[in-house]
C-alpha cells in the first residue's frame, strides 16, 4: 500500500536569492558571541507544521526529552498535516507523518486527495553549553517516494526568553528536489556531501517566550515551491514563488500537554495547529493499591486460611500455604501486579505480617498457572526491619543475599531471586483460579489502499480462558466490529499468505481464537510452549517453541517453527478448500538481546517464513514503564515472488503495547497492543501467536528483577 508518486527531475534553471545574507550573520554572531548559561530545549521544543520540532517550516536543534510522545495537525493551506513524533532516547527524535494535499486527487476517486507517508529523524549531537549551542542532525523522508525529503545541520542558542536557530539543508530546503528512493534509503548528506552542500541553502528563525504559555516565532524558510516538481502541490499552486519567505506565528501552551499555534507563512496564507504530548508510562491517575487489613473475626482461623485469605484479597490466586518447623512457605499466582519484585513486596508484607511467632525463614515462590517462576527467600526479622523501614530495599536486597547459607536446601538461597525453580509446593490450592475472562475495545485501522486511504474497523474484542491443568490454557477468542469499513481494490498475489486478508477482516464477528496453549518449565530455565487449534484469524495448526536466557537476562535464544493451514473466512470453524499449498511452514532461530541500561531489546527472527521466503526480521523496541514502542524491518529472499509488489519489497512497521495500569489508578498486568503495517503484502509474515516465550519470560530474568526491585520512582516497581 504505497503512494505512486515519484519525484521528477527540474531542468528549469534555479533562481538565485537574495537579500537574506545580512539576517544570517546577525544570527551567526549572536550563536557564536553571546552566551550565558547553558539551557534545555523546554520551552522552545513545539513541533513545525510538520510534525518535529522547530518553528514553523524549519527545524529547529531542539528534541522532545527522552520518553516524550507527542501527536497533532496542522494546516497551510493546501497541506494538511496528521503527525507523532517521540523521543526513545536521550537526543533521540522520531517522527512519523501524513501530508495530505488538498485539491490533488491520487490513486482513485475513493481515495480522496493525494496523501504521502514519511518518517523523520533528528538526532542532537551536541547539547547546549553555555558558550556553545545545541546542534543537531536531520534526515527527513529518506524511503520511498521521498515527496518531501531533506537532510540538515542546525544549531539553536537560547538566550531566555530568546532562542535563536539557523540551519543549512538540501530537498526540501535546498535549490533542487531530490529523487524518489524505492525500497532503499537515501542520505546524501553522508552518501555524497558535496552535492548535499552545493544544493543546501540556510534558514533562521527565533523565538521569544512572552510568559510560559504564550510564544512568539520569526522565521526565514527557503523553500522554493515554485521549483519543488516532486510535490503534488507545484503543479497546481506553486507555478510561480511565494510572496514572502518570512513566517511569522503565535504560540500558545495553557498546560503543559496542549499546544496551539497561529501562524502567516508564506506571506498570503494563515497556518493553524494543534498538539498534545505526554510524557510515555507516567500513570495519568497515581496508582494505589490499599494494604491488607485482617477483620477481627478472621483472627482465629488456622494460619493457612488467614495468608490465603490476605493474598487473595491484595490480587493473588492458585495460594499454597507450607509450614514446617520455623520455616513458611508459600506459593501464589500473580494475577495484579505488572513487576515481579513489587508483586514480592505485597506478599511479603501480607505472609510477614500474618506469619506465626515461632517462624523464622519465609519463602515466597511467584507461579504463573502453575509454572514456578522465581523462588525469595529471606529471614523474617530482616522482613520485620525492612517493613518497619528501617532498612532500604537496596538494604534488604543486599543482606539477604549476603546471608544466604551455602548448604541450605532450600531453593533459592543461593540467589535473592531465584529463577531456576521448576517445581512449586505441593498441597491443595486455596482461592484456585479455573478460569478469567478479558473484554477490550478493539480499533485496527488499515492505511493507504488505492480504494480509500484510512479504512478501520472498530468494536470490541473478548476472551476466555480455562486453566485445567499446570501450563495447560484453553482459549476462546472472539471479535465484535458493528463499525467496519475495510475493503480493498488490490487483487491478491499468486502467492497470497496475508495478501488474501481482506475477507477475514470484513467479517463484523469473529471467531479469532480456538486453542490449547502449552507451557513448560524444565532445569536450567528451559521453557517450551505448544499450541494447537484456531492459532489465530486466518490460520490454523501447530505452534512450537523453546528457549532459554543467558547472562542473568541479558541475552534469549530460542527456536521456533509452525504447521498451519488457512481458516475459511466464511465459516468459523472450516478449513478453506482448494488452496495455493495444502500447508504453510515456518521455522525460526530466535534471538533477543536486552539491553537494560537503556530499557531497549533487540529481536532478530531468522528462517523462513510463512510464503516460503527465507531470511530475517530484525525488531527495535524501547521500554517506558511498560508502554513498549518497536518497530521492525525485514530482508528476505522474494525472488519466489512474481508481483510487483511483493517482489523486492522488506517489510516494515511500527506497534505500541500500552498497559492498562497507566490509566485505572490501580496496578494491572493488562496491556493492549497496536500495530500498523502494510496490509497487502506477503513478504516476511508470520503467523500471529498467542504468547510467546520471550515475552512470557519477560522480565522476570536476574537483570532485570534487580533493577526493578531498586526502583523507587514512579513505576511503583519495586520494594516499598
Amino acid at each position: 500500500m504505497r503512494l505512486l508518486r515519484f519525484a521528477r527531475k527540474d531542468t528549469r534553471k534555479v533562481r538565485k536569492d537574495k537579500g537574506d545574507v545580512t539576517p544570517f550573520f546577525v544570527i551567526l554572531l549572536l550563536l557564536l558571541l553571546i552566551g550565558t548559561a547553558a539551557a534545555g530545549d523546554e520551552p522552545f521544543d513545539g513541533p513545525a507544521n510538520w510534525g518535529g520540532t522547530g518553528l514553523m517550516e524549519i527545524p529547529t536543534a531542539r528534541v522532545m526529552r527522552q520518553g516524550r510522545f507527542r501527536v497533532g495537525a496542522s494546516q497551510i493551506d493546501p497541506y494538511r498535516y496528521y503527525h507523532i513524533s517521540v523521543s526513545p532516547l536521550e537526543g533521540l527524535e522520531i517522527g512519523g507523518r501524513v501530508t495530505e494535499v488538498m485539491g490533488v486527487g491520487a490513486l482513485s476517486a475513493d481515495y480522496g486527495n493525494t496523501k504521502d507517508k514519511a518518517i523523520d529523524l533528528k538526532y542532537r549531537v551536541l547539547p547546549e553549553g553555555k558558550w556553545w549551542p545545541a546542534v543537531a542532525v536531520g534526515i527527513m523522508d529518506p524511503h520511498g517516494t521521498r515527496v518531501y525529503p531533506a537532510q540538515y545541520l542546525v544549531a539553536s542558542k537560547q538566550i531566555y526568553p530568546f532562542d535563536f536557530t539557523i540551519g543549512f539543508g538540501n530537498g526540501r530546503f535546498g535549490k533542487r528536489p531530490l529523487p524518489g528512493q524505492g525500497e532503499g534509503i537515501a542520505v546524501e548528506m553522508f552518501e555524497d556531501n558535496a552535492s548535499w552542500r552545493q544544493d543546501g541553502q540556510f534558514f533562521w528563525g527565533v523565538q521569544f517566550a512572552l510568559s510560559e504559555e504564550v510564544m512568539l516565532m520569526a522565521e526565514y524558510s527557503p523553500i522554493r515551491y515554485e521549483v519543488q516538481t516532486g510535490d503534488p502541490a507545484q503543479a497546481k499552486y506553486f507555478t510561480e514563488a511565494v510572496p514572502s519567505k518570512y513566517n511569522f506565528g503565535l504560540r500558545w501552551r495553557p498546560w503543559s500537554w496542549l499546544e496551539a499555534d497561529l501562524s502567516w507563512q508564506r506571506g498570503n496564507q494563515i497556518g493553524v495547529g494543534l498538539s498534545a504530548a505526554f510524557d510515555l508510562g507516567v500513570p495519568m491517575i497515581p496508582l494505589y493499591d490499599h494494604p491488607y487489613r485482617e477483620k477481627p473475626e478472621h483472627r482465629l482461623s488456622p494460619v493457612e486460611e488467614r495468608i490465603a485469605r490476605g493474598l487473595a484479597a491484595t490480587g493473588f490466586s492458585d495460594i499454597i500455604v507450607r509450614k514446617g518447623g520455623d520455616v513458611l512457605a508459600v506459593e501464589a499466582r500473580n494475577d495484579k501486579y505488572f513487576y515481579t519484585p513489587r508483586a514480592l513486596s505485597v506478599m511479603l508484607r501480607v505472609v510477614a505480617g500474618l506469619a506465626p511467632p515461632e517462624v523464622r525463614e519465609i519463602r515466597l515462590i511467584i507461579s504463573d498457572n502453575g509454572i514456578p517462576i522465581l523462588v525469595m527467600t529471606t529471614m523474617r526479622e530482616d522482613a520485620a526491619l525492612f517493613l518497619a523501614e528501617k532498612l532500604t530495599a537496596a538494604e534488604f536486597l543486599r543482606l539477604n543475599r549476603d546471608r544466604a547459607p551455602i548448604n541450605s536446601d532450600l531453593i533459592g538461597a543461593l540467589s535473592l531471586f531465584n529463577t531456576d525453580i521448576t517445581e512449586g509446593l505441593p498441597g491443595k490450592k486455596l482461592n484456585r483460579e479455573w478460569w478469567d475472562y478479558r473484554i477490550k475495545p478493539s480499533f485496527r485501522m488499515f492505511l493507504n489502499d488505492p480504494s480509500g486511504f484510512f479504512k478501520y474497523r472498530a468494536g470490541m474484542q473478548g476472551w476466555v480462558s480455562l486453566y485445567p491443568w499446570s501450563g495447560g490454557t484453553f482459549v476462546t477468542g472472539l471479535e465484535w466490529y458493528p463499525f467496519n469499513t475495510v475493503s480493498s481494490s488490490n487483487a491478491p498475489s499468486s502467492t497470497a499468505v496475508r495478501t488474501d486478508l481482506v475477507p477475514y477482516q470484513q467479517n463484523k464477528e469473529v471467531l479469532s481464537m480456538l486453542m490449547l496453549d502449552q507451557i513448560e518449565k524444565f532445569p536450567w530455565q528451559i521453557h517450551g510452549r505448544l499450541a494447537a487449534g484456531l492459532l489465530e484469524m486466518q490460520y490454523a495448526g501447530i505452534d512450537a517453541e523453546v528457549a532459554k536466557p543467558f547472562f542473568g537476562g541479558r541475552l534469549m535464544l530460542g527456536l521456533s517453527g509452525s504447521v498451519v493451514k488457512k481458516r475459511d473466512p466464511d465459516q468459523a470453524l472450516g478449513l478453506k478448500q482448494n488452496d495455493v499449498k495444502d500447508r504453510y511452514e515456518t521455522a525460526f532461530f530466535n534471538t533477543r538481546l536486552n539491553l537494560p541500561e537503556v530499557e531497549g531489546a533487540i529481536d532478530l527472527k531468522m528462517g523462513q517464513f510463512l510464503a516460503g521466503d527465507r531470511g530475517m526480521r530484525i525488531t527495535l523496541s524501547k521500554f517506558f514503564n511498560g508502554v513498549v514502542l518497536s518497530a521492525w524491518y525485514s530482508e528476505t529472499n522474494t525472488d519466489l515472488f512474481t508481483d510487483p509488489y511483493n517482489r523486492g519489497y522488506h517489510d516494515k512497521g511500527i506497534s505500541v503495547t500500552i498497559p492498562l495500569r497507566l490509566f485505572d489508578g490501580t496496578d494491572s498486568r493488562t496491556v493492549y497492543g497496536l500495530g500498523i503495517s502494510p496490509w497487502t503484502r506477503d513478504v516476511a509474515q508470520d503467523i500471529e501467536h498467542f504468547n510467546t516465550l520471550f515475552d512470557y519470560i519477560g522480565r522476570n530474568t536476574d537483570t532485570y528483577l534487580k533493577k526493578d526491585a531498586l526502583s523507587r520512582d514512579y513505576r511503583n516497581a519495586g520494594f516499598k
